[in-house]
C-alpha cells in the first residue's frame, strides 16, 4: 500500500507518467532507501536516495523530494530531509549530493547545509559532415568503460543508478568516448559524454540525428549540491546523472 502511495505522490509532485515511475519502482527503489512522513496513514511527503561511491566511501543521491500538494507550505520536506541526514549518519553515509528540479530551489537547499560543488558542460550541437563508428554496448560494458573514463573526484554511480538509466538511455562508444543517450524524434540527448566533447558532431551524424544537446563534465553550468555527514569525507567533484 505505501509503494502505491509512493508512486502517487511522484506523479502528483512531478507530472512523470506511470511508466516513467515504475520503471523506478523496478530498478532502483528499495525500502531502505526512502524516508517519508505520513499522517492518517497518507504520505505526505518523500524522498529516495541511490548510493554512490568516492574513494571508498558511501555517498547518497538524493532524488525525487516530494511533498503532497495538499500539504505543501508547512516544513515537511525540510522535516524528511533532517531525517534523512540523521538516518544516513548513523549508517556511515560519507555526504548526501542532490541536483535541484528547478534552479530557484538552490536556495531552499542551502538553508538545510547543502552547497552546490559540481558543474557541468551542456551544449547544443549540429551534426557534422563525418560520422564516426559508434558501437552500442551492453550495461556491463557501459559500467566498466565509464569507470575508466570519470574524472578526478566523481561519484562512481553503478547498480541501481545504473539499471535505472538504462530503462531510457542507450548505451555507446566510439574510440574516444562513452556515452549514454536518450532517443528523441527528431533529437538526441546525450546525458553524459565522457571523452573526447570534439567527437559529439561524428556521434550525431553516425547515429542519424541532425541536432543535440551534449553534457560533458565542465564548469559552465551549476548542477549538483552537497551536504557533508563526515567531517573527513572528501567533497565530490563531479556528479554525472540527476535522472532529469
Amino acid at each position: 500500500m505505501r509503494t502505491e502511495q509512493l508512486k502517487t505522490l511522484w506523479q502528483l509532485a512531478f507530472g512523470d507518467t506511470r511508466e516513467m515511475v515504475d520503471a523506478f519502482f523496478d530498478t532502483a527503489y528499495a525500502p531502505d532507501r526512502c524516508r517519508f512522513s505520513e499522517e492518517a496513514g497518507k504520505i505526505t511527503a518523500a524522498l529516495h536516495w541511490l548510493d554512490c561511491h568516492l574513494a571508498g566511501e558511501k555517498y547518497a543521491y538524493i532524488y525525487a523530494v516530494a511533498t503532497h500538494p495538499d500539504h505543501r507550505g508547512r516544513g515537511l520536506c525540510r522535516k524528511v530531509m533532517e531525517d534523512t541526514h540523521q538516518a544516513l549518519k548513523e549508517q556511515g553515509y560519507a555526504g548526501a549530493i542532490l541536483k535541484p528540479g528547478e534552479e530557484g530551489l538552490r536556495k531552499m537547499y542551502q538553508s538545510m547545509g547543502y552547497e552546490t560543488v559540481t558543474r557541468i558542460c551542456e551544449k547544443e550541437v549540429e551534426a557534422g559532415e563525418e560520422a564516426t563508428e559508434v558501437r552500442t554496448l551492453t550495461l556491463a560494458e557501459y559500467a566498466a568503460l565509464r569507470k575508466e573514463k570519470l574524472p578526478e573526484g566523481a561519484l562512481l554511480q553503478e547498480n541501481e543508478n545504473l539499471r535505472y538509466l538504462a530503462t531510457y538511455a542507450y548505451f555507446y562508444a566510439t574510440e574516444n568516448t562513452v556515452f549514454a543517450a536518450v532517443h528523441g524524434e527528431n533529437r538526441l540527448f546525450i546525458a553524459e559524454l565522457l571523452g573526447d566533447p570534439a567527437e559529439a558532431p561524428k556521434i550525431l551524424k553516425s547515429l542519424g540525428y541532425p541536432q543535440g544537446t551534449v553534457r560533458t563534465p565542465g564548469k559552465e553550468i551549476p548542477f549538483a549540491m552537497y551536504h557533508p555527514l563526515k567531517a573527513t569525507a572528501r567533497i565530490p567533484q563531479y556528479l554525472g546523472f540527476a535522472f532529469d
